[in-house]
Parts: C-alpha cells; structure tokens; sequence
C-alpha cells in the first residue's frame, strides 16, 4: 500500500493526488490516515476528510482518522503493510521536521515529508546521489521500481572522491538497471561522499528532477542531535521531494 500521512486536510490535494496517481502506476492500494487528532473531533475530520477525498476524485482503499500519536507509525506501517510513505508537511519548522525523521528511523520502507509548497509530485525524471557507503546499493531497487512503472529517466550523481568506492556502487546499481532495460546516466557531481546529497539540490535547481533518493543517516552523532542530521538540511534546502531510505543493519555489515 502507497499511504499518506495529512495534517492539514484542506492544503493536502496535491499531496494525495501524486501519491494516488504513483499507486496507480505501481499496481498497490492506496491509504490515506491522519494521527493525533482529538476524540472529540475524530467524528468531524473522517467525514471531512471523506468528503474531500470525494471533490478531487480520489478512491482510497484504507482510511484512518485515529487518536493514535505519531510514535506508532511504525506498528501502524507494518500492520497495514504499508510499502510507501508520504509525510505531509503543512509548515517547514524544524522541530516538526525533526518530530517525523525520529519516528522514521525503524521504518523498513522509503519515505517522503512533503512541503505544501511543493506542485504535484513528478516521476518523469528523478536523481540518485551515489556515495561510497555500502548501503547505497539498495537505491538500486527503488530507481529501477521507477524506472519500469513510471517511466522515469535516471540521474546517478557519482560522489567526487580520491577512492573508487562510489564508482563501485554507481556500476552495481547501473548494473540493475540494465537488467530492465532502463533509460538512465551518471555523472560526476561536483562534491565528495559527505555533501553529494546537497550536490544533488544545487543539481535540481538547475535541471528539471522531481525526486531525489537520499540514504538517510547511520547513527546520529552529537552534531546531528544538536544541528539536525543532513535529512534535516536537504528537505528544508531541496526544492524538491527527497525520498529516504534508511539503511538496513540486517541486510548489510555497515563498515567503511
């Protein structure tokens, strides 16, 4: 199931219709859910969410309006076997931003927060920034899924580093791709493993990309308690969504 997470119900259609719309495209249900709301209210927001499901001509095949807080996402993903989430951000605050990447960290599926400001989502054309960590590999998956269902073409943004180990996983994932077939480049970006994710939102502003596919962070360290962890950085700076994905401790030995 593609599911989306909306706060802001009135501000949400183009969210809801870009999520619709890749379900659509890549053959699974489609959910729409709001958390946190008062019991006195849950009555009142499901028929209006309803209703406003039903101006913009959307069918969802899940539908929840829960007290539930956001510390539940996770059992409340894997129980509705959700395998795609969108965040809807209504307001760009960090503290909120924040809120939503820390309950997002156990998620085993790709997930996207998701300005308002942003237009109808576009997966015509989408960029892979490539480090040399291990877990970039897993990119693979997710650029060939939208490669073959949503025709996209594909940017593989080599970090600039003195060692080969970004080359080396820009040539596995280049070698799923051509297993399907896919329309798809690489170039070199312009910084090394640590700022290629921010290489990436120089390169969209530039270029005409609808996506960015970002790893989100091993560990947090004191910085990113503090400052924020880069996720933090590339959502409030790309002027695009950024897909993450987290790396996975039981499908890789996270080593250097």
């Amino acid at each position: 199931m593609i599911s989306v997470l909306i706060q802001n119900i009135s501000t949400a259609s183009s969210l809801i219709r870009g999520a619709h719309d890749l379900a659509g495209k890549l053959g699974k249900q489609f959910g729409v859910m709001m958390l946190e709301v008062p019991e006195s209210k849950i009555n009142t927001r499901n028929v209006t969410l309803k209703m406003h499901l039903s101006d913009i001509q959307i069918n969802s095949d899940y539908l929840a309006v829960r007290s539930s807080g956001v510390s539940e996402l996770k059992d409340i993903c894997e129980t509705e076997e959700v395998s795609f989430l969108f965040i809807q951000l209504p307001k760009q605050e960090t503290r909120v931003i924040k809120k939503y990447l820390n309950v997002c960290r156990e998620l085993r599926i790709p997930y996207v927060l998701h300005k308002d400001s942003f237009v109808e989502m576009d997966f015509s054309s989408i960029l892979v920034p490539v480090n040399f960590l291990t877990e970039e590999i897993e990119k693979a998956q997710f650029a060939a899924a939208f490669g073959r269902f949503c025709n996209s073409a594909i940017m593989l943004l080599q970090a600039k580093d003195y060692g080969s180990k970004a080359a080396t996983n820009v040539d596995k994932i280049s070698s799923v791709l051509d297993k399907f077939d896919l329309q798809y480049q690489v170039e070199k970006g312009k910084k090394d493993s640590f700022k290629i994710e921010f290489d990436a939102v120089s390169y969209v502003r530039q270029h005409s990309y609808g996506l960015i596919i970002a790893s989100a962070s091993r560990e947090y360290g004191l910085d990113d308690i503090v400052f924020g962890p880069k996720e933090l950085h590339l959502i409030k700076k790309s002027p695009v969504p950024v897909m993450l994905i987290n790396p996975r401790g039981d499908l890789y030995v996270l080593c250097d």
